[in-house]
């Protein structure tokens, strides 16, 4: 089962409430939560709320492709991955 985290304000829209109730839903679920390097909390989904998002996915405006496609961006912008425009980030590249 793929691990899903999201902030609090992403669950409250998954869940269709505030991101105050979207917390409150979290520590009720118990869900592991967690600071990213980014300052904000992330929770991680449980099984039930792992359903819900794939379903929304398959629900949403765009195909799957498109999801995988955007879950692989947000993963390189996470992990500080570099495109051919950002030379200058590299060592020894002035």
């Amino acid at each position: 089962m793929p691990q899903i985290w999201m902030t609090y304000d992403e669950l409250a829209t998954l869940s269709g409430c505030s991101a105050a109730e979207a917390r409150v839903l979290a520590l009720h679920l118990s869900l592991d939560r967690r600071k990213s390097r980014d300052g904000n909390t992330r929770v991680k989904l449980d099984f039930a709320l792992t359903t819900r998002f794939f379903e929304t996915i398959r629900e949403g405006e765009f195909g799957v492709d498109d999801a995988i496609t955007a879950l692989r961006e947000t993963h390189r912008q996470m992990s500080g991955g570099f495109t051919s425009g950002q030379q200058s980030f590299r060592r020894g590249v002035a």
